[in-house]
């Protein structure tokens, strides 16, 4: 201890609290939490009073958070140098469930309920009125505090994902709403402290380990200090007109309330609305305030930075997750533009650098990655597309196309398609991606039957042609079949709904992998009649994309024997006189 004093006489008491337990027990989960206090904040300005600061002149700020020891520094170029390459069981596991659950799937609103309820005219602040009263009196926080979902079973639900052919889950472990759903020793509001009094992310820890199924943890909170603003305003109009929201409430306003021991700065934030942009941004579907920086703010900002980094440092210092993943549009956390405005800090390589010594200790080997969402090429990271799937072949990185059935989180009268989860999953495994679907749990926490005989289906047809999925790579094209504006046509992009299950592919349309045993598979995206005749134009003897001639064609799950020729201008193939199948027919080419 005394020497850790003396190389770090400007910590606070809490962070050398951190160091003093991060040496003495790796893994132990601790209720006591260590709350970096907040600094001193400025008077509130006007709105709209202060441009941002300049992001591309302001130097990147080198954080003072000690890290795990080992060979990985807070660095992008010590963290590629060190990287490995992206573990085996990512090209292994191709297919995976998004768990996008948390307290504001009980507003049944969809995605950024917790936003929403302070923008009137919205269905979030519409239901919200209706089912537990204006914002201004019954906020978020009560929403938080009401939260009990009582059906919840990580170690059922685990099951349910593995049987449907899930190799992964992405679990999430905190929102853009700032609450902590794990026994988080840097967020005091938390699923231990506030709410189901439950530490959830322990729960689905332990329920993958039983299950033998990979999982990563999930982080939206970089940048809730922009996207809570809407719960410093108030209604413009109305009975209500200026009562002020919640988000306004000070620690002294707690005083003999349930929430007496928790800051409210802590869930929402502070009002930066004097920036210009902001307060108008704020009731945006989804853009940032403009690029730039918090810059009458910096000592927050600073400390806004390191209690993310910490906090994500607490997961994997628990619960040793298998991956982590940063939510964003730009190229990292905390670059000042995009997603990441507000402040530009070397947060992310902290959490990366600390995540990886840590499973060099635990492991030997590092095995595990870092998803910085929409990152380019970095040794170390991998990448996501949300909702798209890139049209081309995609091999420079790593990459999991990511979609939500309906929405991220649970609204009514979503559709339930088996057909297109798996044409999703095949258009990104076709083009050398992963694929992470989300299916909305109920507010209580449960899948409805529609969700889980969706989960079923889509389970019998993995098994069925598994080998043309796990361990896949994409081969010389991603596919074949009818063109949409010189393109070939694919599935649309945004979350599956009715316009993705009733999207007509036709017997032409093929797409296309290579599996790890070296057959070329060829997925029909649709499901071809009983004894008819289909023509699989890229495989012809003339086309010059076979090396070799054709030897053997076989239907997956089909035990007869299958009628086949190469012409000149595509392999042809009749389908057996029976066809017992569903959405779509894998055939393996030998």
């Amino acid at each position: 201890m005394i020497k850790i004093l003396k190389i770090s006489v400007g910590f606070s008491f809490a962070l050398l609290t951190y160091i003093c337990h991060q040496s003495n027990a790796q893994t132990r989960v601790s209720s006591a939490t260590a709350v970096l206090p907040i600094p001193q904040i400025p008077p509130t300005g006007p709105v709209d009073s202060l441009p941002m600061g300049d992001w591309k002149s302001f130097e990147e700020v080198k954080l003072d958070i000690p890290i795990f020891p080992g060979p990985f520094k807070p660095t992008w170029e010590s963290i590629e140098a060190n990287y490995p390459g992206d573990p085996d069981w990512l090209r292994e596991a191709k297919f995976g469930i998004w768990v996008h659950f948390g307290p504001q799937a009980s507003g049944e609103s969809g995605d950024w309920y917790a936003r929403k309820l302070y923008t009137p005219g919205t269905p979030a602040y519409k239901n919200h009125l209706k089912n537990y009263g204006h914002p201004s009196e019954f906020g978020y926080k009560e929403i938080l505090n009401k939260w009990n979902p009582t059906k919840l079973d990580p170690a059922r639900l685990a099951k349910i994902y593995k049987d449907a052919g899930a190799r992964f889950l992405m679990i999430q472990g905190v929102h853009h709403d700032n609450y902590d759903l794990w026994n988080s020793r840097y967020q005091p509001w938390n699923s231990v402290n506030i709410g189901p009094k439950r530490d959830l992310i322990g729960e689905w820890a332990k329920a993958c380990h039983e299950n033998n199924i990979r999982y990563g943890v999930t982080f939206h909170h970089e940048y809730t200090w922009w996207w809570w603003q809407t719960a410093f305003g108030s209604d413009t109009t109305g009975a209500k007109k200026g009562l002020p929201y919640d988000g306004n409430l000070t620690a002294t306003d707690g005083k003999g309330k349930w929430w007496e021991k928790y800051d409210p700065r802590l869930l929402y934030g502070i009002d930066l609305r004097e920036y210009k942009g902001v307060a108008e941004k704020s009731h945006t579907p989804w853009s940032p305030p403009s690029p730039g920086i918090f810059s009458r703010h910096l000592e927050y900002a600073n400390w806004y930075a390191k209690q993310w980094a910490l906090r994500m440092m607490d997961v994997v210092e628990k619960y040793d997750p298998d991956f982590i993943y940063t939510d964003g549009t730009v190229q990292g956390p905390f670059t000042g533009n995009g997603t990441g405005t507000g402040y530009k800090a070397d947060a992310m390589q902290h959490v990366i650098a600390d995540y990886y010594n840590r499973t060099l200790k635990r492991h030997g080997k590092v095995n595990t990655f870092s998803i910085v969402k929409f990152r380019d090429k970095t040794n170390g990271t991998v990448t996501t597309e949300e909702f798209a799937i890139p049209e081309k072949i995609k091999t420079d990185q790593p990459w999991i196309a990511e979609a939500p059935v309906g929405d991220w989180y649970y609204a009514p009268n979503f559709t339930y398609d088996s057909g297109m989860m798996i044409r999703y999953v095949i258009e990104a495994i076709a083009r050398d991606g992963n694929a992470a679907l989300c299916v909305s749990l109920l507010p209580d926490g449960s899948l409805d039957e529609g969700s889980l005989k969706m989960l079923k289906e889509v389970g019998i047809w993995m098994r069925r042609n598994g080998e043309a999925v796990y361990g896949s790579r994409a081969w010389k094209i991603p596919g074949e079949g009818e063109q949409e504006n010189g393109k070939l046509k694919m599935l649309p992009g945004g979350g599956l709904g009715r316009r993705h299950a009733e999207f007509k592919f036709n017997t032409k349309d093929f797409r296309f992998t290579v599996g790890k045993n070296g057959s070329l598979y060829a997925f029909c995206m649709n499901l071809p009649e009983a004894g008819s005749e289909l023509k699989i134009k890229s495989l012809g003897s003339n086309v010059n994309l076979l090396e070799k001639t054709i030897k053997k064609v076989s239907m997956l799950g089909y035990e007869g024997k299958l009628k086949w020729k190469q012409v000149a201008d595509g392999l042809v193939v009749t389908c057996p006189s029976q066809m017992n199948y569903a959405t779509s027919v894998v055939f393996r080419v030998e």
